[in-house]
């Protein structure tokens, strides 16, 4: 028997899911587990989820999963990320582009689930200089600490327009876009990414190939609020910037890239998360890995498992879990000529950190 590659890092496996593709993952301060599927080409059923006795079932209810034509704001079109803000609200973030199409207008939103209710509290619509054409709301972070309501700070990871950090003011639901088409919101151009010994790129039906090219999609925010990390998704780079300067307008644009911290490589991610401590969590997508950053920059990788085919989202829960959802993104058709390589069932799986979720308030 020759050596082999080591393989370290105590994964549990949380849940099995044998329908569509899950991308998001998010655990309420109670420990309730709530899964969002996007509307990429599976049969998508209900876009949100909450795993009851180990069932998923739609959330809130499978009615505002159903998408109506005449009220597309109070319907969930195609949601990319939940997040669950530590005091019982589950924001909704919906892209309103299955199949990463053209927003539908007046889709794209925020929405604020009360979870104690289990009903829609508020709906955050953006504008068409906020959400452009291009736009693909990714992930999003809050600080309830900041304004008389709050701040949300979300991704925009357009594969064909720029990238960028939208940020949103909760009390009047005034948002705006920074740090739109820089360098550290947009994709690598050196970067090739490679995933199970194979070079990722867009290959088509036809038997034309492209670069695969995704801008800013993982973020964090650390546990005062005043610094968000941020990375493209084809990239191997993180950044960081602060808070009050991505809020502070009077920065022009131009200028604000002077704000960006650049931390170095950490790997190839997907989803990022702080704990209470503003340790960095980061999946590596190319090499079955998720690695821990702590303040200081030192970095150390906590798993890497064969089973981590593709880390996703990470949610960290109020068991002193990370959780993470691995979903053979890699192995999607439009990467393969049109073949499907993924395998059932995708998988929610979790690893001990012994560390409570970075607070939002």
């Amino acid at each position: 028997m020759l050596p082999m590659e080591e393989y370290f890092g105590k994964l549990e496996l949380v849940y099995s899911f044998y329908g569509a593709m899950p991308t998001g993952v998010s655990l309420s301060e109670t420990g309730r587990i709530f899964i969002c599927f996007p509307k990429w080409g599976d049969d998508v059923r209900f876009t949100v989820a909450e795993i009851v006795e180990g069932r998923l079932q739609p959330y809130p209810n499978l009615e505002t999963n159903t998408i109506n034509p005449s009220n597309i704001t109070m319907s969930f079109i195609s949601v990319q990320s939940v997040i669950a803000d530590g005091r019982g609200t589950l924001w909704v973030l919906d892209t309103a582009a299955p199949n990463f199409s053209e927003p539908i207008k007046g889709g794209a939103k925020l929405v604020a689930v009360d979870l104690n209710t289990n009903t829609i509290r508020k709906v955050y619509t953006f504008a068409e200089d906020v959400v452009l054409p291009t736009t693909y709301l990714n992930d999003v972070r809050f600080d309830f600490r900041v304004g008389k309501s709050g701040y949300a700070y979300i991704t925009d990871s357009s594969s064909i327009g720029p990238g960028a950090i939208i940020v949103v003011n909760l009390e009047n639901g005034n948002a705006f876009r920074r740090l739109n088409g820089a360098n550290s919101t947009s994709p690598d151009p050196y970067f090739l990414p490679k995933v199970e010994g194979e070079i990722l790129m867009n290959r088509n039906t036809d038997g034309s190939t492209s670069p695969f090219r995704l801008a800013s999609d993982g973020i964090a925010i650390s546990p005062d609020g005043k610094m968000l990390f941020f990375c493209p998704l084809t990239s191997r780079h993180l950044y960081s910037i602060s808070t009050e300067a991505l809020r502070d307008r009077t920065i022009p644009d131009f200028n604000l890239h002077y704000h960006v911290q650049y931390w170095g490589e950490k790997g190839a991610s997907d989803g990022l998360i702080t704990d209470a401590k503003g340790n960095v969590y980061a999946g590596d997508y190319e090499n079955d890995s998720i690695r821990k950053i702590l303040p200081n920059g030192i970095m150390e990788t906590i798993a890497h498992d064969p089973r981590i085919l593709w880390p996703d989202t990470f949610s960290i829960g109020p068991d002193q879990h990370l959780y993470v959802i691995v979903n053979q993104l890699h192995r999607q058709a439009r990467f393969h000529y049109g073949k499907d390589m993924r395998q059932k069932p995708y998988s929610l799986l979790r690893i001990k950190i012994d560390e409570l979720p970075a607070p939002t308030f």
